[in-house]
């Protein structure tokens, strides 16, 4: 939650910020252009970083966690057993589409849709997302997983309520589905 408020502190802030930005001035534009495409270099090479380790330290733990149904689907939780490194390995798959849609989705914006003020908050905010993440805050940072960074992960905000749930990774839980047959599929 404090996480979101600053962000949004940061977005009505950069609004500001664009507003008073002489974007007209192509000098000005193209330094805004780079500022965006080094923010990205620098995502995308953290990440690249990140999948070195993960290869790197190839914990092949097992760990087993129950995947919610899709809303609305009237499925039951599918349950997933895999290793703390493909446990990884997607999140970070997931990690690199999403800076890839933000990317492609400025693209549409500012190339086809002429916005620049996006360029601005679009340079601060995924780079902000990316040091925060788990992945890099176990991989880069080297906190430990306990707590909050304890796979499997729960996701956060809007993708929570689009997803159906969180996962769920007690042992009751997993013994249940285990019994009823659901899944469990090993993804390696």
């Amino acid at each position: 939650m404090m996480r979101d408020s600053a962000n949004i502190v940061i977005i009505l802030g950069m609004m500001q910020v664009a507003k008073k930005v002489p974007f007209e001035d192509p000098n000005v534009l193209n330094g805004v252009r780079v500022v965006y495409v080094l923010s990205n270099v620098i995502i995308l090479s953290l990440y690249m970083y990140v999948s070195g380790q993960i290869n790197k330290k190839n914990d092949n733990t097992t760990m087993k966690y129950l995947e919610p149904a899709p809303p609305l689907s009237g499925d039951q939780p599918k349950l997933v057993t895999t290793t703390i490194a493909a446990y990884d390995r997607d999140q970070l798959k997931a990690a690199f589409k999403s800076v890839l849609m933000g990317v492609g989705m400025m693209g549409v914006m500012h190339l086809y849709m002429k916005y620049t003020n996006p360029l601005l908050i679009q340079s601060i905010i995924p780079l902000k997302t990316a040091f925060e993440s788990k992945l890099v805050q176990i991989h880069v940072l080297g906190k430990p997983a306990i707590g909050d960074l304890k796979r499997p992960w729960k996701a956060g905000g809007l993708m929570q309520g689009m997803q159906g749930g969180d996962v769920v990774s007690d042992k009751k839980s997993i013994d249940e589905a285990e019994r009823s047959g659901r899944g469990g599929a090993k993804e390696e």
